[in-house]
């Protein structure tokens, strides 16, 4: 690695907007937007993926590869990350910083703690349950309704057995009895305020306006009324610096934020991607899970949020998850995949492509140049990579190119960078999927119908109410943010490939009205991920060194 000085000597960011950790990360000052606006013909590229297995598809190796493979090219570019959560790192999922030759670094800080951002986010969230009980306990002056309460805490660990709890056990002097729960951290409102937030006044309004629960008038009751909002704010007057690193080639790297895509909107901040578009040629951020998923929020939630206008989409897929979507092979989390589907399967591919053709259209519904990136992996055949590219053609792709800068780093995705150069300086009709001014049903029909290719939803009583209520306390105008597994297009996820003529079902709604939108509850989503049976936390260790190491 580089001195992250040298690192950001290399973007252009002067040594008094850095605030370093140790050698090789920092953080950025925001004073550093004083003043500083996109270059000109800056461009700005999503990346995001098929729907995906349990064991991803390769989206953040791509994105790292292809901010590497930019500046092999002759651009300036950078590479804007969602934090890894220690609930996937220790679970299923493991590090979220790429692999092979086309990593962030350094790895294990990213993935453990990096600069303390989401411990940040965690005190914040649950200073303001604290709040929020003591004040139960004092007499409750604002009349909360305790059915009616939001707020809960947050952990950065998977426990299911923290998905319901009883807080308060005995009353007295230990509180107000009543029922809670734990979300995992990366679901906080806090920490997709922090995603979506423009300065540290917009970052304290925000916060203001989170609604913590409802009166027994229906009213909203926010952390401005519970007076915590200011102290909530104080503790994120660094988690909302974003943080600099490099990547296995020395290109500069933003880390900031982690929202889970198939809880909350699932998307790097914004303050990233505007510092990196001030400072280069190519930003390439990453949306979460598949386009239905982080994408559809890239588009409708961030861009919103935002300003920016993305040039180009890069839609990764891999032979071996296109292949799980023809439904003939078995997936289960924390196992290893059917070795069948290592073998030459066309029948398999073709039919699992219905996945790969749905998530082109999903992107090209917000008039925006699509490039699928096929993953590379040993096993995939000439034969595959070709059908691949045949189908993704006819289904309207500006261009499909394989990608291996997993073994070969930037020159594994030279074609890569090429094909995203061309599209990025392509005339692009770039428009939302739904206006402000439609309603809170119209906008999820929307997206059901228009992105997850559901024929109708079902409203159960809880959401039918809440959506009533919202709008009319004028939550109405509001985006949506929709809550589903990201393993289907559907709500379910079993249903693979492009299910079509399934009732989207939306048990309920909330509001996170600090971050801006709300979000519907689309069949059973966790917002507490529990661990698998092994997880890859077993398998973690140090050496003498105090390095991290991973046993059999």
């Amino acid at each position: 690695m580089k001195p992250i000085t040298a690192i950001a000597k290399s973007l252009g960011v002067p040594r008094k907007h850095l605030q370093l950790y140790g050698d090789f990360k920092a953080k950025i000052s925001l004073d550093i937007l004083d003043g500083l606006k996109p270059r000109k013909n800056a461009k700005y590229v999503v990346v995001t993926g098929i729907t995906p297995t349990h064991f991803g598809e390769g989206k953040t190796v791509t994105t790292i590869g292809l901010s590497m493979a930019l500046c092999r090219a002759g651009k300036k570019a950078v590479a804007t990350l969602r934090q890894p959560s220690l609930g996937p790192f220790f679970g299923i999922k493991g590090g979220g910083v790429g692999g092979g030759k086309s990593i962030a670094l350094p790895m294990e800080d990213i993935s453990i703690h990096l600069t303390g951002d989401i411990h940040d986010v965690e005190a914040s969230h649950n200073l303001c349950a604290s709040f929020l009980d003591n004040h139960l306990f004092r007499g409750n002056k604002l009349n909360i309704d305790i059915q009616k309460i939001f707020w809960h805490r947050v952990l950065d660990i998977n426990d299911r057995s923290l998905r319901r709890v009883r807080t308060g056990l005995g009353g007295g002097e230990n509180g107000f009895e009543r029922d809670s729960r734990f979300d995992i951290t990366a679901a906080s409102e806090i920490m997709a305020i922090l995603a979506l937030t423009t300065s540290f006044m917009d970052l304290r309004k925000r916060l203001g306006r989170v609604v913590v629960a409802l009166d027994r008038s229906g009213k909203p009751v926010t952390a401005e009324d519970l007076k915590v909002a200011g102290s909530m704010a104080v503790l994120l007057r660094d988690a909302i610096k974003p943080n600099l690193v490099q990547t296995s080639e020395s290109t500069p790297c933003l880390i900031h934020t982690g929202p889970f895509a198939n809880i909350t909107h699932g998307n790097s901040s914004i303050l990233a991607d505007r510092i990196g578009l001030g400072l280069a040629d190519f930003v390439v951020t990453e949306s979460g899970f598949g386009a239905d998923c982080g994408a559809e929020k890239f588009f409708n939630v961030k861009c919103r949020a935002s300003g920016l206008r993305p040039n180009a989409a890069v839609l990764v897929a891999s032979i071996r998850a296109l292949k799980t979507h023809s439904g003939k092979f078995k997936v289960v989390p924390g196992k290893p995949l059917d070795k069948a589907v290592y073998k030459e399967d066309l029948a398999a591919l073709k039919k699992g492509c219905s996945n790969l053709v749905k998530q082109i259209e999903n992107v090209r519904i917000f008039g925006v140049p699509c490039i699928v990136a096929v993953n590379k992996f040993p096993t995939d055949t000439a034969k595959e990579i070709e059908m691949v590219k045949d189908i993704a053609l006819k289904a309207g792709a500006f261009d499909c190119v394989t990608s291996d800068v997993f073994t070969k780093g930037s020159k594994g995705g030279m074609d890569l960078a090429r094909a995203v150069i061309e599209a990025s300086s392509s005339k692009t009709n770039f428009k939302f999927l739904y206006s402000l001014d439609d309603s809170i049903k119209d906008k999820i029909g929307a997206i059901a119908k228009h992105i997850y290719g559901a024929k109708g939803v079902r409203f159960e009583p809880l959401a039918e109410e809440s959506i009533a209520h919202y709008e009319k306390l004028g939550f109405g105008r509001l985006p949506v943010c929709m809550a589903k597994t990201h393993l289907s297009l559907s709500h379910d996820p079993h249903l693979k490939g492009a299910p079509k003529d399934f009732i989207l079902p939306v048990r309920g709604v909330r509001p996170s009205i600090g971050a801006g939108f709300l979000y519907a509850l689309c069949g059973k989503i966790l917002t507490m991920p529990g661990l698998p049976s092994e997880p890859i936390g077993e398998k973690i260790d140090i050496d003498s060194k105090g390095r991290l190491r991973y046993v059999s």
